[in-house]
């Protein structure tokens, strides 16, 4: 894939930028005010994302992110909340080419103030500790068992064979930071690699790109090959975006699933994010596919009540018939992905009983 967006925008009065040059000037000036917390949020993903496939960006390039880094200890300090969102950008500035040494600094800060330890989340906890650990940090309070309870969390493969997107984009979180952004091996139990195949299967039966993108990238991080039926999908998908002026300011477009697809093929060893991009606000859409027949599954196995079972064989011509061809398709397609597709239904059918006493 030599490009992975088609532009169709009008004629630009400024010479288009092309490459991730392009995409940090309109993620950083041309979508959303720095103040608003949705620009922290897009504009660290696609740094992230910039960053941990080994992007080295010429300091011109990283400029629109200046004024932010110059002041980015007066951000921390008033904007303690927002702390991993801050330090991942300052981090990856750095990283990127931008020069600078304020990141080990604010790590520290970060530390001694002990906002980690705000956290509810082991999820947010084990984000702050990569973030800490990109400059030697350690926590006063280091928690010895965060590990361990993130593994308990993504080995229990049964949570993965139901549709929660929540727990799965959890899942494949957990695996970016527990492997550094797939820099270490993760040392992932085997369970949890059965955990990454069903959430794989949900994803692909809905047809949800963005979610498989990310599927694909948490399996290769952990030293997996993903299915090839689901990443050369996600690498159409990836082909699939339109480009759009949007003169009228932020909107709500595909730009998540842009990245996370483009970030997949680049894992995948395919190029990505080397189009040109209109200079001003631009937004990213994707062509409308198919729905996948996820829903439809589930309604027709619901339906069958008590006579439903959660072996794939007896059950498979009965779903299939509910079909109509194209997810006929793609359900053949999803058995074909992988070889836990039966231990997956037999979780997803959910057929046991529940003994109530009377």
């Amino acid at each position: 894939m030599s490009n992975v967006i088609q532009l169709n925008a009008r004629r630009a009065l400024v010479r288009p930028l092309a490459g991730p040059a392009a995409l940090v000037a309109g993620f950083a000036d041309h979508r959303r005010s720095v103040d608003d917390v949705f620009w922290l949020k897009e504009n660290a993903e696609l740094l992230n994302i910039l960053e941990c496939t080994g992007q080295t960006l010429d300091p011109a390039a990283l400029e629109p992110h200046h004024a932010l880094y110059q002041e980015i200890e007066k951000r921390l300090e008033f904007f303690p909340q927002y702390y991993r969102f801050l330090l991942s950008l300052c981090l990856d500035l750095e990283d990127l080419g931008l020069g600078g040494a304020k990141g080990e600094a604010s790590a520290h800060w970060v530390a001694a103030q002990g906002l980690p330890e705000a956290e509810l989340s082991d999820l947010q906890r084990a984000e702050a500790r990569r973030l800490l650990s990109r400059r030697g940090v350690v926590l006063r309070s280091e928690d010895g068992a965060l590990t361990e309870r993130l593994h308990r969390f993504i080995s229990r493969s049964a949570t993965f064979a139901l549709p929660n997107k929540k727990a799965a984009y959890e899942l494949t979180h957990i695996v970016f930071y527990l492997s550094e952004y797939g820099r270490k091996d993760p040392e992932l139990p085997p369970q949890a690699l059965i955990s990454l195949e069903y959430a794989g299967i949900l994803a692909y039966l809905e047809q949800n790109a963005d979610l498989l993108a990310e599927i694909c990238v948490a399996m290769r991080y952990a030293g997996a090959t993903p299915s090839a039926i689901w990443e050369n999908w996600v690498l159409n998908a990836a082909r699939a975006f339109t480009v759009l002026e949007r003169p009228n300011g932020a909107a709500q477009d595909d730009y998540h699933e842009y990245l996370v697809c483009g970030w997949a093929a680049r894992v995948a060893g395919v190029r990505a994010f080397e189009g040109p991009l209109a200079a001003g606000p631009v937004a990213f859409y994707r062509e409308p596919a198919f729905a996948g027949p996820l829903r439809a599954i589930s309604e027709c196995i619901f339906r069958m009540g008590s006579g439903r079972s959660g072996d794939w064989g007896v059950m498979a011509p009965r779903v299939r018939a509910a079909l109509g061809q194209t997810g006929h398709d793609i359900l053949t397609e999803a058995v074909s992905s992988s070889s836990h597709f039966d231990s997956f239904f037999a979780g997803f059918a959910r057929a046991a009983r529940m003994q109530v006493a009377v």
